[in-house]
Order: C-alpha cells, then sequence, then structure tokens
C-alpha cells in the first residue's frame, strides 16, 4: 500500500507523471523514517526537517507536520510494518518543463513501506571505506531529490570493495556518501559541525546526546582525513545504519582495526531508545 495524492492505493494503481519536475528537475524534497517494532522513530525530528528543507527550496506543504505524521503512521499501519522504513517524497508538481517556479501547482506527495532488517552484520563487525573530494553542491543540510554525487560515490565505494565513501573538502571531511561520520581520539568524539555542507542527521543527534549521557566529551568541529586515519575509533551514523563502525579507510585501519570500546557502549545505548 502506497500514499500517492492524497490516497491509499496499491502499487499498480499510481501513475506517475512525466510532467513531474521530481522527474526531470529533481525538484523535490525527501525524508527516510526508521520503523522498529511497528513505530516511526523519532518522526519529529525527522518532520521538523522536512518542513525546514521545505521552506528553503519554497515548496509549500500541503499537508501540517502533523498531518503527515498521521498519515505516515496510518500507511505503516496498513502495510502491518514491523521493522522497516517509510519513504516519504514530496515534489512542487507537476507541469511543463520550464526552470522558473510553475506559477499555479499542487505538490505531489508520494510515501510507501520498505522491509529493511537491521544491519546487525556491519554493526558488530564493521564497515571498510576510501575517501573522496567532496564535489557535491553548497546546500547538503537539505534533503533534496538531487542525489547524483551521493549515488557515484556509493558506487565508487562498491567498485572499490568497500562499503561506504568518506567525502572531503581540501582535505576537511565532511560526511560520507549516506551517512554521517563521527571519529573518536583521546576519548573526545569528533563530528563535523552541523552547518550547510553536511546533513543534519537524525541519528546523528541522537548519537550526540547519548555520548553526552555517557559522559564522552563532544567537540563538533572540523578534522582532516589525516586525523581520521590516526582516530582510536570512526563510526557512521544513519537512518539505516545506526551506529556502524569503520575499521579500516582507504587500506589504512582504524585504531584497533576492531569495532571501539566508546563506539560499543554508544551502540548499546542507541538500542535501548527503540527497544
Amino acid at each position: 500500500m502506497y500514499f500517492y495524492k492524497n490516497q491509499f492505493l496499491s502499487k499498480n494503481d499510481i501513475q506517475l507523471s512525466p510532467d513531474d519536475r521530481g522527474y526531470y528537475f529533481g525538484d523535490g524534497i525527501y525524508e527516510v523514517f526508521r520503523v522498529y517494532n511497528g513505530q516511526i522513530y523519532e518522526p519529529q525530528a525527522h518532520l521538523q526537517r522536512l518542513e525546514r528543507t521545505a521552506s528553503e527550496v519554497r515548496i509549500a506543504l500541503p499537508y501540517t507536520a502533523s498531518e503527515i505524521g498521521d498519515i505516515l503512521t496510518e500507511l505503516v499501519h496498513k502495510n502491518k510494518l514491523v521493522e522497516g522504513t517509510v519513504y516519504l517524497q514530496i515534489t512542487r508538481g507537476e507541469a511543463p518543463r520550464a526552470h522558473p517556479f510553475p506559477a499555479e501547482t499542487e505538490p505531489v506527495v508520494l510515501a510507501y513501506c520498505s522491509v529493511v532488517p537491521r544491519p546487525v552484520a556491519s554493526i558488530h563487525k564493521g564497515i571498510h571505506a576510501i575517501t573522496l573530494a567532496d564535489i557535491r553542491w553548497l546546500r547538503c543540510d537539505l534533503k533534496t531529490l538531487n542525489l547524483l554525487p551521493n549515488v557515484m560515490a556509493k558506487q565508487a565505494a562498491l567498485d572499490h570493495g568497500v562499503q561506504e565513501v568518506v567525502l572531503h573538502r581540501d582535505g576537511i571531511v565532511t560526511e560520507c556518501s549516506a551517512s554521517n561520520i563521527m571519529i573518536i581520539k583521546d576519548q573526545v568524539l569528533y563530528t563535523h559541525p552541523a552547518n550547510h555542507l553536511i546533513l543534519h542527521g537524525i541519528t546523528r543527534a541522537v548519537v550526540l546526546k547519548l555520548a553526552l549521557s555517557l559522559a564522552i566529551t563532544v567537540q563538533e568541529e572540523t578534522f582532516t582525513t589525516e586525523q581520521l586515519y590516526q582516530a582510536d575509533e570512526a563510526f557512521i551514523t544513519g537512518t539505516t545504519v545506526e551506529i556502524t563502525p569503520i575499521l579500516q579507510i582507504d587500506g589504512k585501519p582504524i585504531g584497533a582495526g576492531a569495532p571501539g570500546p566508546l563506539t560499543q557502549k554508544l551502540q548499546s545505548e542507541f538500542v535501548h531508545t527503540f527497544s
């Protein structure tokens, strides 16, 4: 069961228009919500970010945040989703192809559920990564449909036989192709400030709160690729990856080359937030 244009429909009943600006311009926004035990995780934080992105790109949301939350909750129930994700996309609407905003158009809402198990193996065993230059636009804080650079980065990781790419701008680490990144050095947690160069991750925010509750010192400041290589621990955070350790970057082991103790503590505390 999907939600499309104000209706709950089966996938076969949905007809996407070739005039949708999301199709030919990527003119739209999205959110991915995690579902644990049949409940949407951190819904208010996701909806607040959706509202902010919509405001910044000047898409008038057709529903209030509360109404969107109710729609997604009903969608989860209709699909009997216990563990997985909900994808929500809102485009500017349908109109003949022209760069200026259409004078009159109705935003198009699409949402659906997917069964996505927790990445337990990666969480426990860790992943490998490579570094690449961050060549994306300068509004990475907005969750828009313009994801081709992220797609190319993720494919580059797979081409190199690893699972993720760590992006950097002139040697300053920003984030990854589809996640935020944090490092631990001398018992201090470092992560890039939540400015226009990274997505303000929901899981990122949860992890920072958990770190403070564990008396782990947090520094939201930039660090370099060289500092990344010298870190005691490194991990990525995200809606679908939760807290996943990075064991090796560019062929160099991070710390002991195994999930670190503070990473494991954070993982354990994170599970308590939804179990």
